[in-house]
């Protein structure tokens, strides 16, 4: 497994400096999408990241700080439910994604390794690459970050609305979220547009 093959085919046609984005939360019912950009040092591979959601917590949140301590920069952004709503899904990540690049402040990739097959209309060169948190060092690193921000963002949603167990299931429709639901009806942060049978009741 080469965790640097796209960062060196990138080098190679004669691109400086490479980062990785990624999100988390496409898909629950509740709270934001976050996404991460990462650029990791030239040949940098940060042992045991993968794929966020082949990890545990606890590796991810360990890996969370070597990533930020070892990274030359990362940004991570979110898009609100809000604009989740508005915009769509889609449309959001891609904000998010947008974000999350401006934030990096200490070096300017010239061209982004992104996780999936759609690019997000970002201000340098843009290259898809599908399961690419599972291929791309840069990526993978994107990815927890994203994963491990949004995470600890339910969490404090969870001490505000405790009565739907974000701390349990961070949002996703799972049978407590819905039977939470169905209690309590829908929060202030929970996406509109992703509970449209629920609401038209």
């Amino acid at each position: 497994m080469n965790w640097l093959e796209f960062e060196q085919q990138a080098l190679d046609e004669g691109y400086k400096i490479v980062c990785g984005i990624d999100e988390a939360g496409r898909g629950p019912l509740a709270g934001p999408v976050c996404a991460a950009c990462v650029v990791l040092p030239e040949g940098a591979v940060i042992e045991g990241a993968n794929d966020s959601k082949k990890l545990t917590e606890k590796k991810r949140d360990a890996l969370y700080d070597v990533i930020c301590a070892q990274a030359l920069d990362y940004g991570i952004a979110f898009a609100s439910e809000r604009e989740i709503d508005e915009m769509n899904i889609l449309q959001a990540t891609f904000l998010a994604m947008r974000r999350a690049l401006d934030k990096l402040e200490l070096v300017k990739p010239d061209i982004a390794l992104i996780d999936g097959n759609k690019t997000p209309g970002l201000a340098i060169t843009e290259r898809c690459i599908v399961k690419g948190d599972a291929k791309s060092a840069n990526i993978a690193a994107a990815s927890i970050l994203a994963k491990v921000t949004r995470d600890r963002y339910m969490l404090e949603m969870a001490a505000l609305y405790p009565q739907y167990h974000f701390e349990k299931h961070k949002g996703y429709g799972t049978k407590l979220h819905y039977e939470m639901i169905e209690q309590y009806g829908i929060s202030p942060i929970h996406r509109k547009t992703f509970l449209k049978r629920i609401l038209e009741k």
